[in-house]
């Protein structure tokens, strides 16, 4: 038995680095971010975050912003172009704006998890914020991976979080509708380990297969076919490129946060069934009392909207609401629509609050 498991072994590590050639004979190299369209000063870097501030020509809200982005893409996505920008939207708003920047890991980073980005590097962040601003609380808005360290973030220093919202966020992962869960369920722990033993963290060009696996339909077909039916709109093949250009962006995953990722959340589900722990902390998602936003995209192939709808109910906040909208995983944050419709209700919520 043992003879097998070893020839077993060897077969998948063959397997591994036979798709590690493969991934980067076609690119997976993170080329360089656009130039910006928003300019931003960086008031903060340390640990694996550098924290952008777009300031509004227009303040009219005490309270700033953080928004908090996913690790696994560059975060160009939210200023993608003039009319097509989170960013944008909530300046014009009247709000401060701070950016998290992830800073790609290095194999020397492989032991980064959830306590590195949660207890030290977004609480630094935010307190960067409290101290730059004067300020006790900051609004908290996590898009992707980046509600979900939001959530971790909030359950673990509410004090610091006068409100919260989440969009698209990854919470209930006993969902199984999507296939990429079901691709999960096949990565056992072993294949995890083994891929950290190699690279020490998950390769940038495995969370591109990751990704792509969410939606191959629109990666190999439809997004050309919209290219040769939208040509002749202003504007159009450039929002394409642009958008091409961050669908290659892909950054490592941090081989603990990618270990806890795939067990803890993914297969074991333990942040729904209450059960999580970041450095022996208990995860006590009742300890969210401030108000909360859950933003859920209807047609959502990334992220299943039933994965996302489950996280009121698990809060204590007594000003808890889903907000759901017709559009896609990616078109919450860069369709004309979501910019024209959904950001205008989520800055509106935050105005209310304040």
């Amino acid at each position: 038995m043992s003879l097998f498991n070893d020839v077993a072994g060897y077969w998948f590590e063959g397997a591994v680095r036979t798709l590690d050639a493969i991934g980067r004979g076609f690119g997976s190299q993170v080329s360089a971010d656009p130039a910006p369209v928003t300019p931003y000063d960086v008031i903060y870097e340390g640990g694996k975050v550098s924290l952008r501030h777009y300031r509004a020509q227009n303040r009219i809200h005490a309270t700033p912003i953080v928004l908090v982005y996913a690790l696994i893409k560059r975060p160009f996505v939210m200023d993608l172009q003039p009319g097509k920008s989170v960013v944008e939207s909530l300046l014009k708003q009247g709000f401060d704006v701070y950016l998290t920047d992830w800073i790609p890991p290095t194999r020397e980073d492989a032991w980064r998890g959830f306590d590195a980005y949660v207890n030290q590097d977004l609480a630094n962040a935010v307190r960067a914020v409290q101290i730059e601003e004067n300020v006790e609380q900051v609004h908290l808005l996590g898009y992707c991976f980046g509600a979900l360290l939001s959530v971790l973030y909030t359950a673990l220093h509410p004090e610091n979080v006068k409100n919260l919202v989440t969009l698209a966020v990854p919470f209930d992962m006993g969902v199984r509708e999507l296939s990429i869960y079901h691709l999960m369920d096949q990565v056992d722990d072993s294949a995890v380990e083994l891929i950290t033993k190699i690279y020490g963290n998950c390769p940038a060009w495995m969370v591109n297969m990751g990704f792509t696996a969410m939606s191959p339909v629109h990666h190999a077909l439809d997004k050309y076919v919209g290219l040769y039916r939208n040509a002749e709109r202003d504007g159009y093949a450039e929002m394409f490129d642009l958008f091409e250009r961050w669908m290659s962006s892909d950054v490592p995953l941090a081989g603990q946060i990618f270990r806890e990722m795939t067990g803890d959340l993914f297969k074991r589900n333990l942040l729904a069934k209450g059960e999580m722990k970041i450095a022996d902390r208990p995860v006590d998602l009742r300890n969210i009392t401030c108000p909360l936003l859950n933003v859920v995209a209807d047609l959502d192939d990334v992220v299943h909207p039933n994965s996302s709808l489950p996280l009121p109910e698990k809060v204590g906040s007594a000003d808890r609401r889903n907000l759901t909208f017709p559009t896609g995983h990616i078109g919450a944050v860069v369709s004309a629509g979501a910019i024209k419709k959904l950001w205008p209700q989520v800055g509106g919520w935050l105005a209310d609050r304040e």
